[in-house]
């Protein structure tokens, strides 16, 4: 039996049956509420549950804690209603006119740029572009009807070729880039896909929080604001574990020398051999130690989802960031 939902405070309705999503069923119908992974790990889809019931399937604890269920929040990428809807959320309009779109590619190039991080270069046919916003992703489709979700490293404007930053967690899709795929070999992809991206609407200065391969959005969008002009003050603060992972520092570094974009690495687990001397420790508290005041600032923040739920959780409760203005996208442990 199909249930109609209500978003406030648009009023924009729709009806979602049999075994789809809340998310799901806003996006088929052109409502473009925030989201991220859609597989109930990052909690960028969570909004107020207003009326109604709703069931879940499977979601990390992180994503929608006990406490959260109980002040009357809901994820919409997990929640499957029970009856009739009212919810409460924020859409995204700027992404209401991009086309979700199943696309072949070929492998035009691998790069490996550190032991354990692949760069993969993906061409699209001739007569084809992807049209996307700095920060979104797309989904690899496996021949074994799996995605591998993986955000794109190059802004819109430099869209020749698609940039794309794997870390080799050991999965079989990690275990085929690195041991299997071959330049000239054809992948086929969904996308674009999320809701991370730049809010050009806005003049405040701009944090960027980036852990491990997290650097791949971040860097386009960084890369989109110094082509069209940006003048926000952006500072970006890159966590890692050790030296060899701050897999492209020299970009980050050319970006503070020529375009005045502050740059602060942060390594929690640094080698001897590293002989760092650089921050260390958690790369969210780099950030509050230098902004304890965070009440007119925008951050965007990407990485393994312990430092953005620790970051969400801490600039909000702790540093007055207001929570309208803290931007995601969660990378969910790899299975893959």
């Amino acid at each position: 039996m199909p249930h109609q939902i209500t978003i406030k405070p648009s009023n924009h309705t729709f009806s979602v049956s049999g075994d789809e999503t809340i998310l799901d069923g806003a996006l088929r119908e052109g409502f473009h509420i925030a989201y991220g992974c859609r597989d109930g790990a990052c909690g960028s889809c969570k909004g107020k549950l207003l009326e109604g019931r709703v069931e879940y399937g499977e979601y990390s604890d992180t994503a929608l804690t006990d406490e959260d269920k109980e002040n009357g929040y809901a994820l919409f990428c997990q929640a499957k209603p029970l009856s009739d809807v009212i919810i409460e959320c924020r859409e995204i309009s700027a992404i209401k006119d991009i086309p979700v779109r199943v696309l072949p590619c070929r492998v035009q190039k691998l790069e490996k740029l550190a032991p354990d991080v692949m760069m993969i270069h993906l061409r699209l046919p001739a007569n084809e572009r992807l049209q996307f916003l700095a920060g979104q992703y797309i989904d690899i489709l496996t021949k074994a009807g799996l995605r591998r979700s993986l955000s794109l490293a190059n802004p819109p404007h430099d869209d020749a070729m698609l940039q794309l930053h794997l870390r080799n967690y050991g999965g079989p899709f990690s275990q085929y880039v690195f041991g299997t795929l071959k330049e000239k070999d054809i992948l086929r992809f969904e996308g674009p896909l999320g809701t991370f991206f730049l809010r050009e609407d806005s003049d405040k200065p701009i944090i960027l929080l980036a852990s491990g391969t997290g650097f791949a959005p971040i860097k386009a969008i960084i890369e989109h604001a110094i082509h069209n002009g940006i003048q926000r003050p952006m500072t970006l603060y890159w966590g890692c574990r050790v030296r060899d992972d701050l897999y492209l520092n020299g970009l980050a570094e050319g970006w503070a020398r020529e375009h005045g974009v502050r740059y602060i690495p942060v390594l929690s687990d640094a080698k001897p051999e590293d002989n760092w001397t650089g921050r260390s420790g958690f790369v969210h508290r780099a950030v509050m130690e230098d902004f304890p005041d965070m009440s007119s600032h925008q951050v965007y923040a990407c990485g393994a989802p312990i430092v953005i739920e620790s970051a969400r959780h801490d600039f909000i409760g702790l540093c007055k960031l207001p929570a309208e203005e803290f931007f995601c996208d969660s990378f969910t442990p790899a299975a893959q």
